[in-house]
């Protein structure tokens, strides 16, 4: 049997899709704020960034953003 291929996809810990998801809820019911400007965040994206940004502050796994 051949060994089996390391998937190169990024990995997210459990923690981190729970903070997703709350931020994902958020949004919809219109609870959502970004930063410091504390306006209300309407973009599905933008959520998620905000949910994964949290989740790494908490010590989540949470793959490295990408270098610009």
């Amino acid at each position: 049997m051949p060994a089996k291929k390391r998937s190169s996809r990024r990995k997210y810990g459990s923690k981190a899709q729970s903070k997703v998801k709350r931020a994902m809820h958020e949004r919809k019911r219109g609870t959502l704020k970004s930063g410091r400007s504390g306006k209300k965040v309407k973009s599905r994206k933008q959520a998620i960034a905000i949910g994964l940004s949290e989740a790494r502050r908490s010590g989540a796994k949470v793959p490295r953003k990408k270098a610009a």
